[in-house]
């Protein structure tokens, strides 16, 4: 006799399905930013780029995420998640194919934010639709488990991946890959993800977004351009003021908004708030690293962008190991068990690196290498459960993109500083100085690391976790339909049992 599968079954098995599709389009956004990286110096070469100019390559991209990421979330919450996910992916996928034709820097950097618009509407929309799917919590720290463990495999991949293409095929090659993966889930996309929307979802709200945009995109111009006019010249410090001025302006004002862009209640959530400073702080750990890392292996060691890439594979072993475990850690045992553990390996690794030199053995560069692997891998999976859990269901969208915007945050600000210090104290030496030049930037990382640490411990006790359930009762409740509109999806079913 067949046996038919229950509702329960087919809901669980399309929930799969939507996990699917949502980590491919992680996979080529986060393989993205660290292939680009192993390619830098190919790019610098070919464009005749300066250091400021590979910091754009990388920070163009950042930034553009960093700063619209908010409005994809709230605009996905009020029109639609799958719509926006869907624009975001074309739009990432077209930026991807003119990047790999960009005739100078110049153009290049500006596809690169073509492709950071698009990378916006992904991931903070993404794990939205991940929570909705999941309505049931120990099944949705399971998939958000699965997330974390795509971001791992993904960024330590991407070395790897852009150093062989770098050496095959050039540097434009990078962006080719995102091409067909991008169109897959385009498609995947229209037939599989359901359509869902915010209850309550908020109004626009431009002049938050201005302001937004106002302080990331003068703080990293700021930073980057600094070490190349001076830090103490006119342009660059009317460019710290501004962005003080807005950062000040923007809390404020959106106390006053009734639907704001950013509603500076979440932030009185304990673990809300220590997710997100874990998330810039890792963020910055991790570009830092790869940033400084990777002109370090191919300038003073130097090694070849294949030879740099899969000296990186210790470190993505490391990512692919503490992934899945930090995910059942975090599932079983809470946040502060990974969150701890991450901060002290981190510390550790990068300790081992504040007396680099151009003969520093391939040992300790390699232990390096695996202790920063491991602590990062430990890292995602409980900034996302601590953030998405300690919010109301009603706001997934904006709030997933608060703390994913806070990576972003990171991403910029380890490549604008780390790169900036290294251009300040390399100036008229070369290359041969880069080494003794990246020594101040190791040591910010290991101050990173115990800052981890010391969050994880922070927002981890009973009063922490209090303040997570007086922020969640302050809003609405928004259950998810029980008839959520998607597409008819033949053999969809029956593929899963397959």
């Amino acid at each position: 006799m067949t046996t038919h599968p229950s509702p329960n079954d087919g809901d669980r098995r399309r929930a799969e399905f939507v996990l699917a599709v949502c980590c491919l389009s992680l996979l080529i956004t986060a393989l993205d930013t660290t292939a680009v990286n192993v390619a830098l110096p190919a790019v610098g070469r070919d464009l005749r780029a300066p250091v400021s100019g590979l910091q754009w390559t990388v920070d163009g991209y950042t930034l553009a995420v960093a700063a619209f990421m908010l409005l994809a979330g709230s605009t996905a919450d009020r029109i639609g998640r799958r719509r926006v996910f869907q624009t975001g992916l074309a739009l990432f996928t077209t930026g991807s194919l003119a990047c790999s034709l960009a005739p100078s820097l110049g153009w290049l950097i500006a596809f690169r934010i073509v492709q950071g618009l698009g990378a916006s509407m992904l991931n903070p929309v993404a794990l939205s639709i991940i929570t909705h799917a999941f309505p049931d919590p120990r099944e949705r720290a399971r998939a958000i488990g699965l997330w974390g463990t795509t971001v791992g495999l993904s960024l330590a991949a991407g070395p790897v991946v852009g150093g062989l293409l770098v050496a095959s095929a050039g540097w434009r090659s990078i962006f080719w890959i995102n091409i067909p993966i991008g169109l897959a889930a385009l498609a995947l996309a229209a037939v599989i993800v359901p359509e869902s929307r915010a209850a309550a979802p908020r109004r626009p709200d431009p002049v938050g977004q201005l302001l937004v945009v106002t302080v990331l995109g003068s703080l990293i111009f700021a930073i980057i351009e600094g070490s190349r006019q001076g830090y103490g010249s006119a342009p660059i410090i009317g460019l710290f003021l501004l962005a003080g001025v807005a950062a000040t302006a923007l809390p404020g004002y959106e106390r006053r908004r009734e639907q704001p862009l950013i509603d500076p209640a979440f932030f009185r959530s304990v673990p809300f708030t220590g997710s997100f400073l874990v998330a810039v702080t890792a963020f910055v750990v991790l570009s830092g690293f790869l940033f400084l890392n990777t002109l370090y292996l191919q300038q003073v060691r130097g090694c070849s962008a294949l030879h740099a890439g899969l000296l990186t594979v210790p470190m993505a072993a490391g990512i692919a190991l503490a992934s899945p475990l930090s995910g059942r850690l975090t599932a079983t045992r809470g946040p502060r068990l990974p969150l701890v553990a991450a901060g002290l390996l981190i510390t550790a690794a990068t300790l081992t690196l504040t007396g680099l030199t151009a003969t520093t053995p391939w040992a300790v560069l390699l232990t390096a290498y695996v202790l920063l692997g491991i602590g990062f891998g430990l890292v995602n999976a409980p900034i996302t459960s601590s953030a998405v859990a300690g919010m109301p269901r009603a706001q997934a969208g904006v709030s997933a993109a608060i703390t994913t915007t806070g990576r972003q945050v990171g991403n910029n600000l380890g490549v604008a500083v780390l790169g900036s210090i290294v251009a300040a104290r390399t100036a008229g030496a070369g290359h041969a100085g880069l080494a003794a030049a990246s020594h101040p930037g190791w040591w910010i990382l290991a101050a990173s690391g115990l800052l981890i640490a010391a969050t994880g411990l922070a927002i981890t006790t009973r009063r922490a976790t209090a303040t997570a359930t007086r922020v969640a009762t302050r809003f609405p409740t928004d259950p998810v339909p029980p008839a959520v509109s998607a597409p008819s999806t033949p053999g969809v079913r029956g593929a899963a049992a397959a």
